[in-house]
């Protein structure tokens, strides 16, 4: 599970951000070192599962993200 660093506080407002064009920046959380940690426009094609509003102390919602290009959807 990955982390927003501009912590929204539900799902809907994740959404709202994306729509809007606002930056959202993924938090890489694993001490595996496999996630990706950076800007979301920049990110490879595929499949980022997140958690929010803090992914380490307040884990109230889980959302996928799904990047394919320049477009990105939010399950």
């Amino acid at each position: 599970m990955q982390g927003i660093y501009e912590r929204p506080r539900t799902k809907k407002a994740l959404r709202e951000m994306i729509s809007q064009g606002k930056r959202v920046t993924l938090e890489a959380t694993s001490i595996m070192g496999n996630e990706y940690d950076g800007p979301l426009d920049r990110a490879p094609d595929g499949r980022y599962y997140v958690v929010g509003p803090n992914p380490h102390t307040e884990r109230n919602w889980y959302a996928q993200i799904i990047k394919l290009g320049d477009k990105i959807t939010v399950k």
